[in-house]
């Protein structure tokens, strides 16, 4: 039978919305999922992390969503499986207890890709299980589909006998099986039913791709979740993680950079979402299902340091294709290596608590932003520690944005934080373009070309001059920007990328600068926004990734003890289940902006490895993570 899906009027703005850190997070590595609490799928693009949404109640309550459960809607557990990002979330009601397991499936493909790895390949299925150990239980199925950002309806055509749903949305043929009495509702929302009784189980799966092996019970169902799994933990054990407590965070860490990967093209989108706010009913709300070419130094860091050397070279050659043959570098591509990102708002969405506008693209693409060279540049030498050499293609690109860091290291842009006002002589830009310029000097060097490599050394010389000419206030300490004096976060890149030595005055004096005056409740702002004109208003919390970069700052001047303490206080304001948004509240620790956030938990991974690694080095001056470790940076 088919009904007609009426989409309505939108839900009531700033009502019902779970906590941003209170979501799971599901991946098949071509796009994710976020889970609630109470058992909704509350926000899924299909078919790419980049694509419309099909389930946007993030955004707007009755923007759609896909519940499976118990009938009650506040679990006693939750948890992810060790070592998968299979979700389990456990019921205690009033009748008995049920189990529910989530996952966006995945198997290792049977075709190994170059050096005889197995690939994570996606289903193209949610999959959603449930089981009861004892009692009995209502389980309810809500599947509420709102098709391109809510602003298309959907028919649904309905067998009762074999438990299946079909419906079309644009390109895509979407199946839902269930073993629950399926039917559509007045509103054209696709409803189910059953009771389990004692050890009983059911189960619900969504498909997007013809060839996905939809299960038609729940035997398979289960068997898929569990292969899923399974999958999730061989990959992990191809990383390398420390003997020490904070192991499982950083497991953590790699599982959700994984996660945010896309498997066809190498890419790494920001994070999963779009539009979720620095501040609740505030307008800094912006897209960031897109590949920052800034994150590929923290990337390559991270991965190799975690022996992740796969995917170190996949996100490598990505960016080596999209940044190939331009004539300017662009800050950041689409996942496929689209170079245009068109921003337009969506006003028919409430937005996360009454958080507008909702934006899709990201106007910032076109940006000049001069640190991106930086960027670039130290992510081929990490490349280049970690393997032994670059390509010759990958030198040649290597050339070409040395040379445009040298040609434009003098002008003004709008810095780090991609800042919508004028133009300004940024201090952490002009330091990323001396890491650009050194860390070419090095790898020419390296390759014998020792003509280059003293010319690209005496610019970097020239370009450290200027920074400690113009960059540095009369106290010693690092300026946000020529024509200032006022702090901003980003400057503890000098300790991180080795601009100044540990020992180095006016970097101990910044370091220290910003843990005490650019703090809230002891975590890290930016910058502060009263006193720094960014082309917007309104307030906005800590940003996470700033606090990791205090950690290891600290440890590279040597406050090892401070480094570990703001560390392990990090480590306990994680999400419910150690997921990071880009900020936190710094008084109630509320998660803010979009999630999961790949910027802080790259931040994370580097943090948390240095501290494990300066511990280590209080034993055994010659342990294995400190050795990796010096590896991955320039000699000081």
């Amino acid at each position: 039978m088919s009904h007609r899906y009426n989409r309505g009027e939108l839900g009531t703005p700033g009502r019902g919305f779970p906590l941003i850190g209170s979501y799971g997070f599901l991946s098949d590595c071509e796009t994710g999922a976020l889970l609630s609490a109470d058992g909704s799928i509350e926000w899924l693009c299909l078919p790419n992390f980049d694509s419309p949404s099909i389930f946007g109640a993030l955004l707007d309550r009755a923007a759609g969503r896909l519940r499976f459960g118990p009938d009650e809607m506040v679990p006693v557990a939750r948890r992810y499986e060790p070592g998968t990002n299979v979700i389990e979330t456990t019921w205690a009601t009033e009748t008995g207890w049920a189990v529910v397991r989530d996952a966006l499936a995945v198997r290792m493909d049977h075709e190994t890709h170059i050096g005889g790895r197995r690939a994570i390949t996606a289903e193209h299925m949610l999959l959603r299980t449930v089981h009861c150990p004892e009692g009995t239980n209502e389980i309810e199925l809500v599947c509420d589909v709102r098709p391109d950002y809510a602003r298309a309806g959907i028919d649904w055509d309905v067998d009762r006998e074999l438990g299946l749903a079909t419906a079309t949305v644009g390109d895509m043929h979407l199946r839902l099986s269930a073993d629950l009495d399926l039917e559509v509702d007045r509103d054209g929302v696709l409803c189910g039913s059953r009771r389990l009784g004692n050890d009983a189980n059911a189960f619900c799966a969504l498909a997007w791709s013809p060839e996905a092996d939809l299960p038609t019970d729940a035997g398979r169902a289960f068997a898929k979740v569990y292969e899923t799994g399974k999958t999730w933990r061989r990959w992990l054990e191809r990383g390398k993680f420390p003997d020490h407590p904070w192991r499982g965070e950083l497991q953590r860490s790699a599982l959700t950079l994984k996660g945010l990967m896309h498997t066809p093209s190498g890419g790494m989108v920001a994070a999963l979402t779009t539009s979720l706010p620095e501040t609740p009913g505030g307008i800094r709300n912006w897209d960031y299902r897109y590949t920052w070419i800034r994150d590929a130094t923290f990337a390559l860091w991270g991965l190799h340091v975690l022996g992740l050397d796969d995917e170190a070279r996949d996100f490598m050659d990505f960016v080596e294709s999209a940044c190939t043959d331009e004539n300017r570098m662009q800050i950041m591509y689409g996942i496929h290596g689209e170079k245009e990102l068109t921003e337009s708002t969506l006003d028919h969405l409430s937005g996360y608590e009454d958080s507008q506008p909702v934006r899709i693209g990201n106007a910032a693409y076109a940006q000049r932003q001069n640190d991106v060279y930086g960027a670039l540049l130290d992510s081929i030498y990490i490349h280049a520690r970690a393997l032994g050499g670059v390509s010759d293609s990958l030198w040649e690109l290597a050339i070409s944005q040395v040379e445009q860091a040298i040609d434009v290291w003098e002008q003004p842009d709008q810095g780090i934080w991609e800042a919508r006002d004028d133009p300004k002589h940024y201090v952490s830009s002009k330091l990323m373009c001396w890491v650009a310029v050194d860390r070419g000097s090095r790898l020419a060097a390296h390759r014998g070309e020792g003509k280059r490599a003293d010319a690209w050394r005496a610019e970097a010389d020239r370009i450290k001059d200027d920074i400690l000419t113009h960059g540095v206030s009369d106290r010693g300490v690092l300026r946000q920007h020529y024509d200032t004096d006022e702090l901003d976060a980003s400057t503890l890149l000098a300790a991180l990328v080795r601009f100044l030595p540990g020992t180095d005055e006016r970097l101990r004096n910044t370091v220290l600068a910003i843990r005490d005056e650019l703090t809230e409740n002891g975590l890290v702002l930016r910058y502060r926004v009263d006193r720094t004109e960014d082309g917007l208003h309104g307030v906005e919390g800590t940003f996470s990734i700033c606090s990791f970069w205090l950690v290891s700052a600290l440890a590279e001047i040597g406050e090892a003890q401070a480094a570990r303490k703001l560390c392990e206080r990090l480590l306990n304001m994680g999400g419910a289940l150690d997921l990071y948004a880009e900020e936190m509240e710094p008084h109630s620790g509320r998660q803010l902006g979009n999630f999961p956030q790949a910027f802080t938990h790259l931040a994370l991974i580097n943090a948390v490895s240095q501290v494990i690694a300066d511990e280590q080095a209080g034993v055994d001056r010659d342990s294995s993570e400190r050795a990796v470790l010096t590896e991955m940076l320039p000699d000081e």
